[in-house]
């Protein structure tokens, strides 16, 4: 059982707050530009650069990133549940819906191993 101090307590609040503000801020800048891609993948780049560049350290963040993570599950049950509501569609639309599925899946495999095996084979790793 993991240890619940206030000092615990007080670092995911803290470490929380960080990954909110970067959320928050990116959505802000979304917005404000007029970018047409969702506030949290910008977000998720944000924090990428931030962590690469060093203004944002791996410890700043990785408390409460882990338990968002280890969670995750959780934030997938009301879209689940709200899911059951589409049968109709499904059962209309099932040949469609599982192609764009299948190649969703499998394009981006595809893409991220032909990425890697020509950076390796240009000799540049993928280390970042």
């Amino acid at each position: 059982m993991q240890d619940v101090s206030l000092g615990n307590v007080f670092r995911f609040t803290w470490q929380a707050a960080i990954l909110w503000a970067v959320y928050r801020g990116s959505c802000w800048f979304v917005e404000a530009v007029g970018l047409p891609l969702p506030g949290n993948v910008v977000g998720v780049v944000t924090l990428f650069t931030l962590l690469c560049l060093g203004v944002v350290k791996l410890e700043h963040v990785s408390h409460a990133a882990d338990f968002l993570l280890r969670h995750l599950v959780f934030f997938f049950v009301p879209i689940t549940v709200g899911l059951m509501d589409w049968g109709a569609v499904f059962k209309e639309y099932w040949l469609e819906l599982s192609t764009a599925v299948v190649v969703s899946s499998l394009l981006p495999f595809w893409l991220v191993g032909a990425l890697t095996q020509w950076l390796h084979r240009r000799g540049k790793p993928c280390d970042i």
